[in-house]
């Protein structure tokens, strides 16, 4: 596996894009001339596909990309809801904001209307300094174990990583940090012994090559209880073997399967764009696979499919569709999904409403709620209600 980082990406793709044949007029006139797009931290192989994917089209397109990078899901998506950004290269934290959970529970967000653009098939997985002697998950007890403030992608997973063990966070050192990229800083100086990864990240051939050294803790799928409690946490999730990556052997490791990254954006974004950006990519596959070792996930006929962690933008249907990819499978998956997100939607005002008529009752009776404090329990078991009726 290369070393994946931002400036061979660019490197890469400068020199491949060159060589590509432009989209057709009418497919380019729907690109916008400036774009802004959030993506994790600089390091992160988050942050490198999104420039790698940029350069590209920028090079065969009228279309200048500004990249932000941030450690936490509030600083991916904070700029996509306030209209200062278009598209966010997104991980789990897409189908926390979706379902209103988490972070995105609190009243000033709730769950959003929003959609997936593409989405690249990858593993993820607990990745471990190696000089700690872990070879298994049930022995990461009483470790130090990385979490992101902000940041619910990272920190559910590890309570799901914490369930296949049979372990909970009482069981380990949980260490807190301001962003993503610092904990691989953390686990090279010995203040961090693992946290929440893809395999491919330039970050994790750093802790490679550092005198720690780096393993992957496998999730056999053979063991279906472990398995069964990982999915009662995060049901997205399925068995995957990792051939790919920094410190990955000849033979594989069992991982997790999800999609990362996910180019997300609202629901009212244009459907001529994204039907664009869709055409652009694949396009452009040359020079996207060129940059990283895992470009070719991002052709749209594995990345613009279910499952991902919220339903496909209507442009993506659409260029699907004409393309002849998108399935009765997809479709049947793609209505169930946002009939469940809209759901949630709706339930979010209610609840808020019948939230402020039970403060106003508890004060009646004399008795003082934290609204804060009390809303999130309150939401979770509202909205658990408005899934059922």
């Amino acid at each position: 596996m290369r070393n994946i980082s931002r400036r061979a990406a660019l490197a890469a793709v400068s020199g491949a894009a060159a060589s590509q044949v432009l989209p057709a007029p009418a497919l380019a006139q729907h690109m916008p001339a400036n774009s802004v797009w959030t993506a994790y931290d600089l390091g992160s192989s988050g942050y490198v596909e999104a420039s790698a994917i940029a350069e590209a089209l920028m090079k065969t397109n009228p279309i200048k990309v500004r990249i932000v990078p941030s450690g936490t899901s509030i600083g991916r998506l904070l700029p996509l809801k306030q209209g200062r950004a278009t598209y966010g290269y997104l991980a789990n934290e897409l189908y926390f904001a979706s379902e209103g959970l988490y972070d995105f529970a609190a009243p000033t967000w709730g769950p959003q209307d929003v959609r997936t653009v593409l989405a690249r098939p990858t593993t993820n997985g607990l990745c471990f300094a190696k000089d700690t002697g872990v070879t298994t998950l049930a022995g990461i007890k009483g470790r130090r174990i990385g979490y992101v403030k902000g940041n619910p992608s990272v920190n559910v997973k590890n309570l799901a990583y914490l369930a296949f063990a049979g372990l909970t966070e009482k069981d380990i050192e949980v260490v807190w940090f301001g962003s993503y990229n610092a904990m691989k800083t953390a686990i090279i100086n010995n203040q961090l012994d693992g946290f929440s990864s893809v395999t491919t990240s330039a970050n994790m051939r750093e802790i490679e090559a550092s005198p720690r050294g780096l393993i992957w803790l496998p999730y056999p799928a053979a063991d279906t209880a472990a398995w069964d409690r990982m999915r009662e946490v995060l049901d997205f999730m399925e068995p995957r073997v990792e051939h790919l990556g920094a410190a990955i052997p000849k033979e594989g490791v069992e991982l997790i399967g999800l999609r990362y990254p996910m180019i997300t954006t609202y629901a009212s974004t244009s459907a001529d764009e994204v039907h664009a950006m869709c055409a652009a990519v694949e396009a452009n596959m040359p020079a996207i696979t060129a940059a990283t070792g895992t470009g070719d996930q991002w052709h749209p006929k594995h990345s613009g499919l279910p499952r991902a962690d919220a339903p496909f933008h209507e442009g993506t249907i659409r260029y699907m569709k004409e393309k002849g990819r998108w399935t009765d499978a997809a479709e049947k998956w793609q209505v169930a999904r946002l009939a469940r997100q809209n759901k949630i939607i709706a339930a979010w005002p209610k609840a808020q409403a019948a939230f402020k008529d039970h403060i106003a009752a508890e004060a009646k009776a004399g008795r003082k709620v934290d609204g804060d404090e009390a809303w999130e329990a309150f939401w979770l078991d509202f909205r658990g209600k408005a899934l059922k009726a």
